[in-house]
C-alpha cells in the first residue's frame, strides 16, 4: 500500500477520511524531516542562551513566572504529561485516534514545535503498527489545546497507559516492546507540544464531515422516494425556478430531486390530480437541504484550514525568534461544529415531517399510517414516533457548545471553545439522523411496496426499490420493525443507499 505522505503540503479533510475505517501507511518527507530539525536546533540554542521560553523553563499557565532549573527541564516534560492526563469516560473510537495521531504529525511538520525528529519518528512508527493510544473521551474544553486527551496519546509514547494493538489493548510498554519500539525520553518542550494543540478536535471534526456528507446525499435521495411515494409533484424542483434564487445549495438539491424523479410511473400517475400544493416538507425540501449543504461546505472549509495550521504553543522561528499566541484554540472548529450540528438536525426535522405527512395518509392520497389493513394494523404509527424521539433529541444536542464557556486553570484559560463537547454532540445528532432517515426511507419503500407495486418507480429510484427487497425490508403487514431500522440504517452509513442510486443518476454535492 502507497505511504501518506506528511509534509508542510495543503492537504483536504478528504485525504485523511481512510483512517476513519482502517490504518495506512505514513512517512514523513525529507523536507520535514529537515524543517523540524532545524526547528530543535533553533530551539536549544535558544536556551543555551540563557533565554526563558514559556513551558520549556517555566512552568505553566499560572505558574509560567516559576523559573525552572536546567537539569529539571525533562522532569518538567514528564510531570507536565502525567499530571495533565485526567480524561474520564469512554475511549474515542480508533478512527478519531488515527487521525488525531496524524494531525499532530502535520503541525509538527511544518517546522515551529521545536521537539526532536526522533519523537515525531516514535508517532509514525506507532501509526505504521496500529499502535493507538486509549484516549478518554471527556476532559477538554478545546482551549490551552486538548490537553487531557492529548497527554494520554503522550503518555502511551513514554510507555505509559493503555494502547489498541491486534485487537487487544494492553499496557503501552507491552505494545510499544512487541513492535520493537522503544518508549521517548522527552525532552525540553516536547510534553508541552504533545498536549498542545486542536488535534483531538479536529479529528472528530474530520468524522462528522463524513459522517455528515454521507447523510447529506442520501436525503436527497431519501426525500425524492418520499416525493414520488407520496403522490407529491415533481414540477416544483425544476431547475429553472430555483435559479431564481442565489442558493448554489438549493439549485443542486432541487436539481438531484428533479432528476431523480425523472420517468417515474408513479409521478406520471396523478399528473392531473387536484391538489394544489404539497406541504412544506416536500416542496421546500431544496431550501432546507441545500441550506444544510451550503453549511456543511462552509464547515468543510473551516476545517480543513484548521487541518492545515499549525496549533502549537510556543512558536519556534527560524530566525531564532519565539511567540506565543493561542493558536491551541479550537474556537474556529466549535463554530463550525455547532453551525453543522444545527444543519443536520434540520436534515432530520424536515424527514421527521415528510414522516409525519406519511401517517396522515397524505392528505387522503394513501391509507393512514402506510397500514393495509388500518386498524387491525397500526402499519408504522410507531416508527414515526421513533423518529418523532429522535428529532425530539436533536433539538437539545444542537445548542451551541461554541457559547458556553467555562473559566479554567485559575483565570488564565478564561473563555474556552467547547469544541470536543460540539464535536460529540454533532456526532450524536448523526446518529439521531441517520436513525429518522432510515425510518423515513422504511415508510417510503414500503408505501411503494404496498401501494404503488402496480406502478414503476423512476429510472434513477429502481435502483433504491432493489436494494430494500434484496434486504428484505418491505412487507404487507405489521411485523417488528426495530430489525428493518437498523438494517436501513447500515445501508445508509455504508453508502450503499447512495452509491447504488449514484451509479445511474449522479448525485451532486455543493
Amino acid at each position: 500500500m502507497e505511504a501518506q505522505i506528511i509534509s508542510d503540503k495543503l492537504i483536504d479533510w478528504h485525504d485523511l477520511k481512510h483512517l476513519i475505517v482502517s490504518p495506512k501507511p505514513v512517512r514523513l518527507s525529507q523536507s520535514s524531516k529537515k524543517l523540524i530539525k532545524t526547528s530543535n536546533e533553533t530551539l536549544n540554542n535558544i536556551l543555551n542562551s540563557g533565554k526563558q521560553i514559556y513551558g520549556v523553563n517555566t512552568g505553566f499557565g499560572k505558574l509560567s513566572s516559576v523559573s525552572i532549573n536546567k537539569k529539571d527541564i525533562k522532569e518538567l516534560q514528564l510531570n507536565l504529561v502525567r499530571s495533565h492526563a485526567t480524561g474520564v469516560g469512554k475511549p474515542f473510537d480508533l478512527g478519531i485516534t488515527r487521525i488525531t495521531m496524524l494531525l499532530k504529525l502535520l503541525t509538527w511538520a511544518k517546522g515551529y514545535s521545536g521537539i526532536r525528529p526522533k519523537l515525531a519518528i516514535l508517532l509514525i512508527d506507532m501509526l505504521n503498527h496500529d499502535i493507538l493510544p486509549i484516549i478518554p473521551r471527556q476532559g477538554s474544553v478545546g482551549a490551552s489545546g486538548d490537553l487531557a486527551p492529548l497527554s494520554h496519546l503522550a503518555c502511551s509514547m513514554i510507555g505509559e497507559g493503555s494502547v489498541h494493538f491486534q485487537d487487544r489493548v494492553m499496557p503501552s510498554m507491552i505494545a510499544l516492546k512487541e513492535a520493537n519500539l522503544k518508549p521517548i525520553d522527552l525532552d525540553s518542550k516536547e510534553g508541552l507540544s504533545l498536549v498542545n494543540g486542536t488535534q483531538i478536535s479536529t479529528a472528530i471534526a474530520i468524522k462528522t464531515l463524513y459522517e455528515a456528507e454521507k447523510l447529506l446525499f442520501s436525503a436527497d435521495i431519501i426525500s425524492a422516494l418520499s416525493v414520488e411515494a407520496s403522490l407529491s409533484t415533481r414540477d416544483v424542483f425544476k431547475p429553472a425556478i430555483h435559479k431564481l434564487k442565489k442558493h448554489k445549495g438549493q439549485i443542486i438539491s432541487a436539481t438531484n430531486i428533479f432528476n431523480l424523479l425523472k420517468n417515474s410511473e408513479i409521478v406520471s400517475s396523478h399528473k392531473n390530480c387536484d391538489r394544489v400544493q404539497d406541504p412544506y416538507s416536500m416542496r421546500c425540501i431544496p431550501h432546507i437541504h441545500g441550506a444544510s449543504w451550503e453549511i456543511f461546505s462552509s464547515a468543510e472549509k473551516i476545517i480543513n484550514n484548521e487541518i492545515n495550521s499549525v496549533s502549537d504553543n510556543p512558536l519556534i522561528f527560524s530566525n531564532g525568534q519565539v511567540h506565543s499566541s493561542g493558536h491551541f484554540h479550537a474556537e474556529p472548529v466549535a463554530q463550525a461544529l455547532d453551525s453543522l450540528s444545527i444543519a443536520m438536525s434540520e436534515i432530520g426535522a424536515i424527514s421527521e415531517r415528510r414522516i409525519h405527512f406519511f401517517m396522515k395518509g397524505a392528505d387522503n392520497k394513501i391509507p393512514m399510517f402506510g397500514a393495509v389493513n388500518g386498524g387491525l394494523e397500526s402499519g408504522f404509527m410507531l416508527a414515526h414516533v421513533t423518529a418523532a424521539s429522535l428529532a425530539s433529541e436533536n433539538k437539545t444536542l444542537a445548542h451551541p457548545s461554541s457559547v458556553d464557556s467555562l473559566s479554567t486553570s485559575a483565570g488564565q484559560e478564561d473563555i474556552v471553545s467547547m469544541a470536543p463537547w460540539a464535536g460529540r454532540s454533532c456526532l450524536r445528532i448523526l446518529d439521531n439522523v441517520r436513525m429518522i432517515l432510515a425510518i423515513e426511507l422504511l415508510v417510503a419503500g414500503n408505501i411503494n411496496h404496498r401501494f404503488h407495486h402496480k406502478l414503476n418507480s423512476s429510472n434513477g429510484l429502481q435502483p433504491l426499490m432493489k436494494l430494500l427487497k434484496k434486504s428484505k425490508v418491505l412487507s404487507k403487514t405489521d411485523r417488528v420493525f426495530s430489525k428493518d431500522i437498523e438494517i436501513i440504517s447500515e445501508l445508509i452509513k455504508t453508502d450503499q443507499v447512495y452509491s447504488v442510486v449514484n451509479k445511474v443518476n449522479k448525485i451532486s454535492r455543493v
